[in-house]
C-alpha cells in the first residue's frame, strides 16, 4: 500500500480532499498516541499522589512502619530499599544523561524545522544535508539512552522490578525511546525518498507527516524530562 501510495503521489493523482485525508489520519494517529502516553502519565501521577500517600496512612503504619509516604523514595542518587520489600537501588536524577538527551531532541527539532523550510525553499540539496542530520542526532539520542540504561542497572541497580519508581520510570522512558526509535526509522526513509528526488515544494505531505511525529516525540520527552528526572 505504501508503496502504491508513494507512487500516486509522485504522479500528481492525488488531490486536495486525498491530502486532506492524509492529514486528517496523521493527525488522529498521533492524538492515539497522544491518549496512550496520557494513560502512562496518569499512573505515574496516581502512583505519587494517591498510592504512595495511601500506603503512608495510619492503617498502614502497623505493616510497614518504616516506609516514608514521599517520591520517590529517596533523594537522587541515595540508596535505599522502600520498606524493604525490593532489592536496594539508587534514583536518577536529571543530570547529566537526561539533559544531554533533552539537549540532543531539541536540538533535532530545530534541524528538522530548518530542513523543511529548506524544502519550501526548494533546496533540495540543504533539505538533505538537514534530514541526515536529525536521523544523526536520534541515533545518539538513542545511544545515550542505552548507555543511561546500563548505567542504572550495573551501578543504580534500578530495574523494572524496583518498585513503583522502576516500572514507572522503565515504562515510560522505554516506550519513548520505541517511538524515537520508529520516528527516526520514519525520517531516514524520508531523507532516502528525498534523495530520490521525491516531494516538492508544494507537495510533501509525507514529510510533514514525520515531522509532526517527531516533534510529538520532542514534546512527550519534556514531559518526561520534567515529571520523572526533575519531579
Amino acid at each position: 500500500w505504501f508503496g502504491d501510495a508513494i507512487t500516486e503521489s509522485e504522479g500528481g493523482q492525488y488531490g486536495r480532499k486525498i491530502d486532506l485525508s492524509f492529514r486528517w489520519s496523521m493527525s488522529w494517529f498521533i492524538f492515539s498516541e497522544v491518549m496512550f502516553f496520557g494513560a502512562f502519565f496518569s499512573a505515574l501521577w496516581w502512583a505519587r499522589s494517591h498510592s504512595v500517600p495511601a500506603l503512608g496512612s495510619l492503617e498502614n503504619a502497623l505493616l510497614w512502619p518504616d516506609f516514608k509516604a514521599v517520591w520517590p523514595s529517596m533523594a537522587a542518587g541515595m540508596t535505599a530499599s522502600p520498606a524493604g520489600i525490593v532489592e536496594p537501588f539508587a534514583t536518577v536524577g536529571p543530570f547529566w544523561l537526561p539533559t544531554i538527551n533533552t539537549a540532543l531532541l531539541l536540538t533535532s527539532g530545530v534541524t528538522l524545522t530548518i530542513a523543511h523550510h529548506a524544502l519550501v525553499a526548494g533546496n533540495r540539496s540543504k533539505t538533505i544535508a538537514f534530514m541526515w542530520l536529525t536521523v544523526l542526532l536520534g541515533v545518539v539520542f538513542l545511544g545515550v539512552q542505552g548507555y543511561e540504561y546500563y548505567h542504572l542497572y550495573t551501578e543504580l541497580n534500578l530495574k523494572l522490578s524496583s518498585g513503583v519508581y522502576g516500572s514507572t520510570f522503565f515504562m515510560l522512558t522505554g516506550f519513548h525511546g520505541f517511538h524515537v526509535f520508529v520516528g527516526m526509522l520514519m525520517l531516514l526513509f524520508i531523507t532516502l525518498r528525498l534523495q530520490k528526488g521525491h516531494f516538492s515544494p508544494d507537495r510533501h505531505f509525507g514529510f510533514e507527516g514525520a515531522a509532526w511525529y517527531w516533534h510529538f516525540v520532542d514534546v512527550v520527552w519534556l514531559g518526561l524530562y520534567i515529571l520523572v528526572y526533575w519531579l
